[in-house]
């Protein structure tokens, strides 16, 4: 018989904590765009982590439910937001967030 180990939430919590810096980390220091669109994601996917972690440990849905509408945004977000980096390609031919300002005349 296989003997499933079960792990600490603790180790699941700090997991996200690592995931959640490092995307904070790479939104700030990044220039382009893209990699600051999916640092993004992987602070959103450390948030759902935490939220399906307590979930779990609290033997409750909520977290689930939550992280379920966390994902349906992080879907919706990731198609806008890959069109809005198209278009800015097209119009100013870099995705470089210091080069890129939309709101100079």
């Amino acid at each position: 018989m296989w003997v499933v180990p079960t792990i600490p939430p603790a180790l699941y919590l700090m997991l996200s904590g690592i995931l959640f810096t490092i995307g904070v980390i790479g939104a700030l220091t990044r220039r382009n765009a893209i990699v600051v669109f999916i640092s993004i994601e992987l602070m959103l996917n450390a948030v759902n982590l935490t939220f399906i972690t307590l979930s779990r440990s609290l033997q409750s849905i909520d977290g689930v439910i939550f992280a379920f509408f966390v994902m349906a945004v992080a879907a919706a977000e990731a198609a806008v937001g890959l069109a809005i980096f198209v278009m800015l390609y097209r119009s100013k031919e870099t995705i470089n967030v210091d080069e890129v300002n939309l709101l100079k005349w």
